[in-house]
């Protein structure tokens, strides 16, 4: 048995992959072993949809590092190896080998819990037919790629209109295959505002998407096992392929049955170093609780760019560096075929629920000087807090590279600024790629123009919180 200090990892995907990285580059004697459940470490899960829609050929090129390319670092990633249990009393992980059910224990002194999320699979009936199918792993994704390859469906069905949803229904219609998206809500993509969502829910109609809001999916008709039809509140729709996308939640099970703490918003609660409750146990990830920079509420959202960040400063820590993870603004991006969807902060249905006093702006625009060729449509909407000026939040809509405007932001929550503040940023200009007043900067005067009819004084927000 080695007597090096020994550091295990729960989960061989973003969060995990990059603490191990960052623990060994401070510690190079830490040995490290990290367990990965699924065939891949390391691997783009965003990138799915692309590699069923072909605009990613090959599933390799998802994959950032092998476990091969781990061990030259001094890591060993063991794959189809699941943590099953996590006894902190012992420090010891019980460990299955998914090939052939085997089970062993591995003693650890420090441990990364990075567990991720599981997607939403609500138990109704025939939702365990073949045909049906959640992207969860990598392998998921390349189920679905190989099953259009083999034999493209005649009728697909996607159930949820989320982000994960979206870029389904796109890559099915990339590939010519009739595409319906049911969604229980009124409306797609719940972190936007409704005025903003429309936009969406037409772009997916215009797409050619059979789109059917307010219908929950009851069950699924199936014939020898395999998946017929999606049945909503309202219709049977034929299906021969069906991808959900509900939603995630944070995989919490093992954490929850070791004892560490699970926090209000159902995932695991970690400090600002991303410690657990327990002494050298760490967690990262789609598994863990983060503050949100702008309400300062504990909230659990699943990113791939949090993920890795809260990682990385797991690691340093772990290493014995010393790293803060600051928070998260909600920050997202997507697109449905030529319209990109983009949002940061809280939106409005979240300042009510917080009691929040706020203002919106929307505004429309060019994402070009107008008189440019090819000058693209944008539109955006601001949320600041009446009485202190606060930016809130922001989402865009909109084409040629609009989108990617949500950055300024972002960038602008975390400096805590106020929308009169923002007004004058010194943005970038130059015809082909904004008017010289860009969008965002109007966007955010007609918010202070809202304000100031509230007889607002523009001052500097007057508190920072740490």
């Amino acid at each position: 048995m080695s007597t090096r200090e020994r550091l295990l990892v729960v989960g061989g995907d973003a969060a995990g992959m990059s603490a191990a990285s960052q623990a060994k580059r401070q510690r190079p004697d830490l040995e490290i072993v990290a367990f990965e459940r699924g065939w891949h470490t390391s691997y783009s899960a965003c990138g799915m949809p692309y590699l069923i829609g072909g605009l990613v050929e090959r599933a390799d090129a998802l994959v950032a590092r092998t476990p091969e390319q781990f061990a030259k670092q001094g890591i060993e990633a063991r794959l189809r190896h699941e943590v099953v249990d996590i006894d902190l009393a012992t420090r010891r992980v019980t460990v299955r080998r998914l090939d052939d059910g085997g089970e062993y224990q591995e003693p650890f002194d420090q441990l990364v819990v990075a567990t991720g999320a599981r997607p939403v699979a609500p138990n109704l009936p025939g939702i365990d037919s073949r045909g049906v199918h959640g992207l969860s792993i990598l392998m998921d994704g390349i189920r679905v790629r190989e099953l259009v390859d083999r034999t493209p469906p005649a009728r697909a069905v996607v159930v949820g209109g989320g982000y994960i949803g979206l870029e389904v229904a796109e890559a099915l219609l990339l590939r010519g295959i009739p595409v319906a998206l049911v969604e229980a809500a009124d409306q797609v993509m719940s972190t936007l505002d409704p005025d903003m969502a429309s936009t969406v829910a037409d772009a997916l109609r215009d797409a050619g998407v059979d789109l059917y809001l307010n219908e929950p999916v009851v069950g699924f008709e199936a014939k020898d096992g395999v998946v017929q039809a999606v049945v909503t509140t309202q219709r049977t729709l034929p299906a021969d392929l069906v991808v959900l996308g509900i939603g995630v939640r944070p995989n919490v099970d093992l954490a929850r049955d070791a004892g560490l703490r699970i926090g209000p918003s159902g995932a695991i609660a970690v400090t600002d170093r991303l410690q657990t409750s327990h002494p050298g146990v760490w967690a990262a990830g789609d598994c863990v609780e983060s503050r949100h920079i702008v309400s300062h509420q504990p909230v659990h959202i699943a990113l791939g760019t949090v993920a890795n960040k809260q990682g990385r400063i797991a690691g340093i820590n772990i290493g014995g560096g010393y790293a803060r993870f600051p928070g998260v603004a909600g920050t997202a991006i997507t697109k449905v075929c030529d319209l990109e969807i983009a949002r940061t902060g809280l939106n409005e249905r979240e300042c009510r629920a917080l009691g929040i006093d706020y203002v919106t702006a929307r505004v429309e625009g060019t994402s070009r000087a107008g008189y440019y060729p090819d000058a693209g449509e944008i539109a955006i909407k601001v949320l600041a807090e009446r009485g202190s000026g606060r930016l809130l939040g922001a989402q865009i809509t909109g084409t040629k590279n609009a989108a990617k405007r949500i950055d300024v932001f972002a960038t602008a929550l975390f400096a805590e600024m106020t929308v009169d503040e923002f007004q004058y940023l010194d943005l970038s200009y130059a015809p082909p790629f904004s008017p010289t007043w860009d969008t965002p900067l109007i966007a955010a005067r007609k918010a202070a123009d809202a304000l100031v009819a509230d007889q607002y004084v523009a001052t500097p927000w007057p508190t920072r919180v740490p």
